[in-house]
């Protein structure tokens, strides 16, 4: 039998909805202006850039840490890029596959621990495997045969963009709604 806890509700299901589709609107205009942040640090030193990935990472988190039930980061992720598609990214469908391999990453974290710590650090540590998750699959299909300073000065930014952007600024968003009190219906 399942635990309520493992068990969805309406409510968490129209909620990883709106966050779906609220991040996939938001992956959207991201899409059209992450070049004008990822450009210069780029010319610095190629790959950099990746840091600001952390964005397109950040709907699987806060999904996670909201709902608390399995699959919510991988959810959410999904109808994110699911819309950000539909809006006419320019990734076009494979936006659908790049949610699903950063949705699964960190929901891989929220199941290794048994869906039972939603802290800042393992919010991080979800937002860290997202952004390796993404490396990994941005370095297989968008940049194969990179070099391996490339690769992984990618994977690191990645990771880092995934820690902080992700992590961290979703722990700051639930904080901000928690004390609004827009998730008195929600454990977090």
């Amino acid at each position: 039998m399942l635990t309520a806890r493992f068990t969805w509700r309406a409510l968490d299901l129209t909620t990883a909805s709106v966050i779906g589709v609220s991040a996939g609107v938001i992956f959207w205009i991201w899409g059209l202006t992450w070049s004008v942040f990822s450009a210069p640090v780029d010319a610095l030193l190629p790959g950099l850039g990746a840091f600001f990935a952390g964005v397109w990472l950040s709907a699987g988190l806060l999904g996670a840490l909201i709902i608390r039930k399995p699959g919510a980061a991988l959810l959410t992720e999904l109808v994110a890029a699911a819309v950000s598609a539909a809006l006419g990214s320019q990734w076009g469908l494979t936006a659908l596959w790049s949610g699903f391999v950063q949705g699964l990453g960190a929901e891989l974290v929220f199941a290794l621990f048994a869906y039972r710590l939603f802290g800042a650090r393992i919010a991080v540590l979800a937002g860290i495997v997202a952004g390796l998750a993404m490396a990994a699959n941005d370095l297989i299909v968008w940049y194969p045969g990179s070099s391996p300073l490339f690769a992984t000065v990618y994977a690191v930014s990645g990771a880092l963009g995934g820690a902080v952007i992700a992590g961290l600024g979703s722990v700051a968003l639930v904080r901000s709604l928690r004390r609004a009190g827009a998730l008195r219906r929600f454990a977090a």
